[in-house]
């Protein structure tokens, strides 16, 4: 989506989003000054588990308490807050994207070779699965790895990420 305007939006939520959400684009904003931004609801039954875009803020400044992003090095912590203007990516066939366990609303169990947009208990995020979703979006898990946290003492701390590739749109 990096080369392609057209799978690159802005959207506004009522919820607060993390990185890696799956949300559901519906109208544009009627707010004033926001003519590019389009409503992002949680995808469901009632509203298409289809057509789904993924919350990628790379470039927003805030932190979960309101200090700049970049003060806390702590990936798990960064998130846009409820009714801000957050970047959002059309999921392509064959991207790959890496995530931790806190993107997803289910622990990955023995056989979890999937995450799939389901509307069960996930809302924004994805579910692991043994198999891979159909005619929803779904992720195949190709592996396990590790984010590097600096906590600025001497020693390091990481978390397990999850690289995925997208199978099914």
């Amino acid at each position: 989506a990096m080369n392609i305007d057209s799978y690159n939006r802005s959207a506004i939520c009522a919820s607060a989003l993390d990185n890696g959400n799956i949300v559901k684009l519906t109208t544009r904003s009627a707010t004033a000054g926001e003519g590019e931004v389009f409503t992002a609801v949680v995808p469901s039954t009632g509203n298409g588990l289809t057509d789904l875009w993924m919350v990628y803020s790379g470039d927003e400044i805030i932190l979960t308490d309101s200090r700049y992003k970049g003060l806390d090095p702590d990936v798990r912590n960064f998130f846009t807050p409820a009714s801000k203007v957050v970047s959002v990516f059309k999921p392509a066939l064959g991207d790959i994207i890496t995530m931790t366990a806190d993107g997803f609303a289910t622990g990955a169990g023995a056989g979890s070779a999937f995450a799939n947009a389901i509307d069960t208990t996930g809302g924004f995020k994805l579910e692991w699965a043994a198999t891979v979703g159909t005619s929803i979006l779904s992720y195949k898990l190709i592996g396990t790895s590790y984010i590097s946290l600096a906590t600025g003492a001497i020693d390091s701390q990481r978390v397990v990420s999850y690289t995925l590739e997208c199978v099914v749109l």
